[in-house]
């Protein structure tokens, strides 16, 4: 039966959602400012609802069905960097009026961002040092940096299927970079010489790529954003700007994928 005393407000808590803004300057921009980062740490934590259940998926060896929370994400990732465009709109006029406001605040600091990182298998423990000990942030960043990631569990469905996958990639120190490997490389490449037999490891591979192929495409973007807009000033979180994000373009999530083409 129908809850008759739910409407569209109540159902999407949109009081407190839609009062979630507080610019502390009186210039207009800000709002936009605010707003662009909010939406995105919500498809951020859509993101990292839909990794916990691809990665359940993949961890039980139901490829399949982890496509579908795959090719979301990659869909996500695809509306956040459209929205680089949105915050393109402010000048360096605009933003130099309130840019005072953020203090040492930085997206460099969005614990969602780095979990998913994390998730996908890009690693790095000194992240933590950027939450505080003992907050849910810091134990959800912590948690996902003990963990193997999505690139983990697709390598050991991969060994289960029956690749040669080494023994220490589908058992090791799961907080640590991921090292990529020549015998994961040439394993994966025999999944692309034969598709049909590895037809559904070819399929999450291909998954895979586009989420590695989605997430390059919003760095660019992000590092074209934040040169239109500071130019060759520092980050308010003490990076040193598009310098920082330049170095970023290079990471893949999945690296053999990416490598293996120059195999076939």
């Amino acid at each position: 039966m129908a809850n008759r005393d739910m409407t569209y407000g109540r159902y999407l808590a949109l009081d407190p959602l839609l009062s979630a803004q507080h610019p502390i300057s009186d210039r207009h921009d800000e709002m936009l400012f605010i707003i662009i980062h909010q939406t995105k740490e919500l498809w951020l934590k859509q993101m990292i609802f839909e990794l916990d259940d691809a990665l359940g998926l993949v961890r039980t060896d139901r490829l399949v069905p982890a496509y579908k929370s795959l090719a979301r994400v990659s869909r996500m990732q695809a509306v956040m960097t459209l929205s680089w465009d949105v915050l393109a709109t402010m000048t360096p006029a605009d933003y130099t009026q309130f840019r005072h406001v953020l203090g040492t605040s930085s997206g460099f600091q969005s614990a969602q961002f780095r979990q998913v990182e994390f998730m996908f298998g890009l690693k790095d423990a000194a992240h933590l040092d950027f939450q505080d000990e003992g907050s849910e942030p810091h134990a959800a960043l912590k948690a996902a940096l003990s963990a193997p990631s999505l690139w983990d569990e697709a390598n050991r469905a991969a060994a289960r299927a029956g690749l040669p996958i080494p023994d220490n990639v589908i058992e090791r120190d799961w907080s640590k970079p991921y090292q990529p490997s020549e015998t994961v490389e040439a394993a994966w490449a025999e999944v692309y010489r034969d598709t049909g037999k590895w037809w559904e490891l070819y399929q999450l591979a291909e998954k895979l790529v586009d989420i590695d192929d989605a997430l390059a495409a919003w760095r660019h973007k992000h590092v074209l954003t934040v040169s239109r807009i500071i130019g060759g000033k520092r980050g308010t979180g003490g990076t040193a700007g598009v310098p920082y994000l330049e170095s970023t373009l290079s990471k893949r999530a999945f690296p053999e994928l990416w490598s293996l083409r120059t195999l076939l």
